[in-house]
């Protein structure tokens, strides 16, 4: 089970990168485009890091942690990436040329 320890620091990493790139970009719609990228790769290290629990230790702690971090990750996942497709939508309609 190698992959999940990978997924969840690549998703950690990203979401790192996303954050800083809000601070260096001076655009509100490309910052608000970020914040929801950011925020799916915070749900994807949510999901991951509470299937990685229940697959590691198998109590039933560890159950109810990875539900509640399956639960809000899956939630965190939807509302960014339904968030970067909104504003990158609207980027595209606001600069046809580009």
């Amino acid at each position: 089970m190698v992959i999940f320890p990978i997924v969840i620091v690549l998703s950690a990493v990203l979401y790192i990168y996303y954050k800083v790139a809000i601070l260096k970009s001076n655009d509100e719609l490309t910052q608000k485009y970020f914040n929801g990228r950011a925020r799916s790769c915070l749900g994807t290290f949510l999901l991951f890091f509470g299937i990685n629990q229940y697959v590691f230790y198998q109590t039933q702690l560890s159950l109810f942690i990875g539900i509640l971090f399956g639960i809000l990750g899956g939630l965190q996942l939807y509302r960014g990436l339904m968030e970067a497709k909104h504003y990158r939508s609207e980027w595209r309609r606001l600069n046809p040329n580009e």
